[in-house]
């Protein structure tokens, strides 16, 4: 049995549940904040703080994309320190479970594929 449908059609794209998470997952800082929330909740000022040359309007996009997703929980902090803390959910953490190794494979493989684009670039560029 094959993985895709041939062809693949532009309906088959979108109808895809796996392809719309990896888009997620592959987005610029998703894993990102889910890898911080894994290690515990944090407030938004203090994930603000944590990621340089991440807006506030993207984190703000990010975390919600996120908890759209099941990914991460939102809980408001009521009281004196009010504020909204964000945790990874049981969800988020299986799913970096499976990233995590595929960054191992990245690091493992850097020189490879280093050396695999570089011969690719010059053979564009003869």
């Amino acid at each position: 049995m094959s993985l895709v449908p041939v062809p693949v059609t532009a309906a088959d794209r979108a109808a895809c549940p796996v392809s719309d998470l990896l888009t997620r997952v592959g987005d610029k800082w998703s894993v990102l904040v889910l890898a911080l929330l894994v290690e515990r909740p944090h407030g938004f000022n203090e994930l603000d703080r944590a990621v340089h040359e991440l807006s506030r309007r993207i984190l703000t996009r990010t975390l919600r994309n996120l908890e759209r997703d099941g990914l991460v929980s939102r809980a408001v902090r009521p009281g004196k320190a009010a504020g909204v803390e964000y945790a990874a959910t049981a969800l988020g953490c299986s799913l970096l479970d499976l990233v995590v190794p595929l960054g191992r494979w990245v690091l493992e493989h850097e020189d490879t594929i280093g050396a695999a684009r570089s011969a690719y670039d010059r053979r564009r560029s003869a």
